[in-house]
């Protein structure tokens, strides 16, 4: 069976370690395409050869094009703006918090700082978005 893939947009090598690993852990299938800033997230998801992820995952703290840029960059493209978009940052910022909804997030987690507390949200986050959640298929590859 085809999964369908997960965008991680993260610049952080050992956050990247870590959600892979928590991925495994979880069991959870999905082939990870990983972009280490805000350029390469949107030319991934807009590029010649784009992406059409069944989720995105995205850091608000990164190089050349911030997190909430890459975040109103895809809700006005037509073919993103669907997208379900989950921010997984450290800010404990209530203006990142309002902005990354304002601008459309789904859903806005903090990174807990204990691996324990970290593996258990990628899990909860992996079984909402990626098994219970239905996707529009307009837009995303069935699982």
């Amino acid at each position: 069976m085809k999964t369908a893939k997960i965008l991680l947009v993260e610049d952080n090598e050992d956050d990247i370690a870590l959600m892979l690993r928590a991925f495994k852990i979880n069991k959870i299938p999905n082939e990870v395409v990983i972009a280490k800033n805000g350029v390469e997230a949107l030319d991934q998801l807009m590029g010649a050869n784009a992406l059409h992820p069944c989720l995105v995952i995205l850091d608000l703290k990164l190089p050349k094009v911030d997190g909430l840029q890459v975040l109103q960059r895809m809700r006005e493209n037509i073919v993103t703006r669907d997208y379900p978009i989950i921010v997984l940052t450290t800010s404990v910022e209530q203006e990142d918090v309002v902005k990354s909804y304002e601008l459309g997030a789904n859903s806005y987690i903090r990174k807990p700082v204990e691996f324990e507390k970290f593996i258990k949200a990628v899990e909860q986050l992996g079984l909402y978005w990626l098994f219970l959640n239905e996707p529009n298929p307009k837009y995303h590859e069935r699982r």
